[in-house]
């Protein structure tokens, strides 16, 4: 495998990204919300629960639905100190994996999708390259992009997270045992997942949103994720964490062989 070539499609890609205010804005704007300005906001955990009785009230009803186990650490703490837990390390768990999802999708999205509507998909083609180098370029290139980002994300979110909350807490709580699994083992999955369905999308659709739309899917599962704690229907832990990336690199180890598979030149020529 022709690895210099692979890599040069990927700096290529990675720089057109980077060049694209209509992506990097974005990209920014989202990453800041999510990894500084909602992790800032847990400061404000302690007025709403030493306010108003009935928004107490409901916190406390949304506490007792958790099992025992996820907050055994918090034994002996107050209500405030179990409600800033329970936003940023059970809450904010499936919300965080959007980031890169979303950058995974919209990079995979421009992989092919952006080629053409630039002009360049002829050129492209026409690289020293086999279908399965060319392939994996394209891959790769989106998979790092969305691994800078949540690693980067995940390094702002603790810190914002730890200061905002240390006048409840008063020490280092984050990240936990489960967080380190999510960064290290569900995020790399879940790009790879968002990255094959989306380049299977964009090699086949005519332009960049034609794909991005098609590709929007696979966001859906991570916002039922969310509702699904919310409503106390699932939690969080280490066993679950697990398992849930297990499931998605199975599922990325299929869909990429059969991206592979159908994968060729010709397609693209004709799509």
């Amino acid at each position: 495998m022709n690895v210099r070539a692979i890599f040069a499609i990927v700096r290529k890609d990675l720089k057109v990204v980077s060049q694209n205010k209509s992506m990097a804005v974005p990209f920014i704007a989202v990453s800041l919300i999510f990894f500084v300005v909602i992790p800032a906001l847990s400061a404000m955990i302690p007025s709403i629960t030493n306010g108003i009785g009935a928004e107490a009230s409901d916190i406390l009803k949304l506490l007792d639905r958790i099992p025992d186990g996820l907050l055994q650490d918090l034994s002996g703490t107050n209500l405030s100190q179990k409600a800033t837990v329970f936003f940023l390390v059970y809450m904010m768990l499936p919300m965080f994996l959007l980031v890169p999802l979303l950058a995974a999708s919209t990079v995979a999205a421009d992989s092919f999708a952006g080629e053409k509507e630039r002009k360049t998909m002829e050129a492209l083609l026409y690289t020293p390259t086999t279908d399965r180098e060319l392939f994996v370029a394209k891959m790769l290139s989106a998979w790092l992009a969305a691994i800078a980002m949540a690693f980067v994300g995940f390094v702002l979110y603790s810190i914002t997270a730890n200061i905002a909350a240390w006048s409840q807490m008063h020490h280092i709580f984050f990240p936990n045992a489960i967080w380190l699994v999510l960064i290290i083992w569900v995020v790399p999955a879940a790009a790879g997942l968002a990255i094959s369905v989306m380049v299977l999308a964009s090699s086949r659709a005519q332009g960049f949103q034609d794909a991005y739309q098609i590709g929007g899917i696979v966001v859906l599962p991570v916002v039922g994720l969310f509702y699904a704690q919310i409503a106390g229907v699932m939690y969080f832990n280490l066993i679950v964490v697990s398992l849930m990336g297990l499931g998605i690199w199975l599922l990325d180890g299929f869909l990429i062989w059969l991206g592979s598979r159908s994968f060729g030149r010709s397609r693209l020529m004709g799509a």
